[in-house]
């Protein structure tokens, strides 16, 4: 077989690998849309490095935009392959890859308005606007093609390739793809023994979670493999305990809404990370330790996410389902609200008493949160909390800038009055030390021939190589985009 990586190589977004098996089947391990750069990113996305027609499938880790993203625009091109993951993440896709479309057009719209500004008297015959990649109807043919299997049930794509989900603690639904492909032995042949084949198997984690998580329960142990394609987000670094996030998350509140009166702003991504948040909140709430304010989910999607979240009792945490036992809504409190109509969202930069808003995105590129944060980043009273990893040429990195004073928001420079704080417990990856036990609990470290680490950036995926040589795994890539490589 070959494997080609066509995204998320030495960077954390667009993943993308495609297998093309001896006997000429094609599968493509995630189909994930790069972010984090409005429309710079549009070529990249276009460009996908190969032939949608001629794809057999699709096997889908999870739902995050950067692993599911550009599924629509695949069918939109050709695409008419079935497309393989867990109920929950089709429940998800279905949900994300939907706004992801509505986003597009607001971004097509605003760029468009920009180049007609730039360019009044066009020059005749070019071309300056773009189009979506997608819209609503290329989502709704694309979710016709997902074909859902549970965890821990191995089944067949092809006669010659098997497939197991394992659960990969990441998010809901989230999974670990362990592929078996029968096929010609190469490394016997390579030394003049007689042609074989066998079962080569092959590991795609996606993204790993974390070991201790509120929501989720801890990665489950994946099936030995032969290859291995890992992550590597936060190879470089070590997280604080999850656990203690809780008293973390208390000790803002109470500094900006009890203390100095203000608004606490938290940048989120809707699926995941709000339910988390939102749990914790509960938990503090139920404990009698909130102080009495009240607290906004202001998404719409956010809002449907969690409804999803509720349909799954089974894929939570222990803990959650322990805390179900007396409070049957884990995601929900007398003084929480969800909010999805607009103007009800943009009553809440005009509120001016203490209270907390939780808003997509988590990168604050775009959505509510956005506005919020135009609004309130003047404020000394206020304060922005991030809770996850962002880009770094997104708003949410440049934000959080030692010593900038000022910020461009919407084209308009905004002086920093309010705090800038970060909190890394809330993140769903699991970091070196965590990924590295999971890695040698899973498997016989001496039995996998080779290791490619994908989804970091090139500093985290070179410190991540180094920990897994350390642990004892050999003969570990790092690729580039557009790299093929024959097992």
């Amino acid at each position: 077989m070959k494997i080609q990586f066509l995204g998320a190589t030495r960077e954390v977004t667009g993943s993308k690998h495609l297998i093309t098996t001896d006997s000429g089947h094609t599968i493509l391990l995630d189909c994930g849309m790069y972010q984090g750069k409005g429309m710079e990113t549009d070529a990249a996305n276009r460009d996908l490095g190969f032939d949608p027609a001629t794809l057999d499938c699709v096997v889908l880790s999870h739902a995050h935009i950067d692993h599911s993203g550009l599924i629509p625009y695949i069918v939109k091109m050709g695409f008419k392959g079935d497309i393989y993951c867990t109920p929950a993440t089709r429940d998800l896709c279905s949900l994300m890859l939907t706004d992801t479309a509505f986003i597009q057009e607001q971004d097509v719209r605003t760029y468009n308005k920009k180049i007609d500004k730039q360019n009044p008297h066009k020059e005749k015959g070019k071309k300056y606007k773009v189009e979506p990649l997608y819209n609503q109807n290329d989502v709704n043919r694309a979710m016709r093609h997902f074909v859902t299997y549970s965890y821990d049930r191995r089944f067949r794509l092809f006669d010659d390739v098997l497939l197991t989900f394992t659960n990969s603690g990441h998010m809901l639904g989230g999974a670990i793809c362990s592929l078996e492909i029968y096929e010609e032995d190469k490394s016997q042949t390579a030394i003049g023994k007689q042609q074989t084949k066998r079962w080569k198997r092959l590991a795609y984690t996606g993204d790993i979670g974390r070991a201790k998580s509120h929501i989720l329960p801890s990665p489950q142990l994946f099936p030995q493999c032969d290859y291995l394609i890992c992550e590597s987000t936060y190879g470089d670094r070590l997280h604080e305990d999850p656990m203690a996030t809780e008293e973390q998350l208390l000790g803002v509140v109470d500094d900006t809404c009890v203390y100095r009166k203000g608004q606490l702003l938290i940048p989120s991504f809707s699926v995941g990370r709000t339910q988390e948040i939102v749990y914790v909140l509960n938990q503090l709430y139920n404990d009698g330790r909130l102080p009495h304010i009240p607290v906004y989910v202001d998404s719409p999607m956010s809002t449907n996410a969690t409804q999803i979240f509720r349909m799954y009792p089974e894929e939570l945490s222990d803990e959650v389902r322990d805390t179900m036992r007396f409070d049957p809504d884990p995601f929900g409190f007398n003084t929480l609200r969800y909010i999805t109509d607009i103007r009800e969202s943009k009553a809440l930069n005009h509120k001016d008493e203490p209270c907390i808003i939780i808003s997509a995105s988590g990168m604050l590129e775009a959505g509510r949160i956005k506005h919020h944060v135009a609004n309130h980043i003047s404020d000394p009273r206020c304060t922005i909390l991030i809770v996850g990893y962002c880009e770094p040429t997104t708003l949410g990195a440049r934000i959080q800038e030692p010593g900038l004073k000022w910020i461009s928001i919407f084209g308009q420079d905004r002086k920093i009055k309010a705090q800038i704080t970060k909190i890394e417990g809330f993140s769903g990856h699991g970091d070196y030390h965590e990924m590295i036990d999971y890695m040698t609990r899973s498997l016989q470290v001496d039995k996998v021939q080779r290791i490619f680490v994908v989804h970091g950036d090139l500093t985290a995926a070179e410190t991540y190589t180094e920990h897994l040589r350390d642990a004892g795994f050999c003969n570990i890539t790092i690729p580039e985009k557009g790299e093929q490589v024959e097992l």
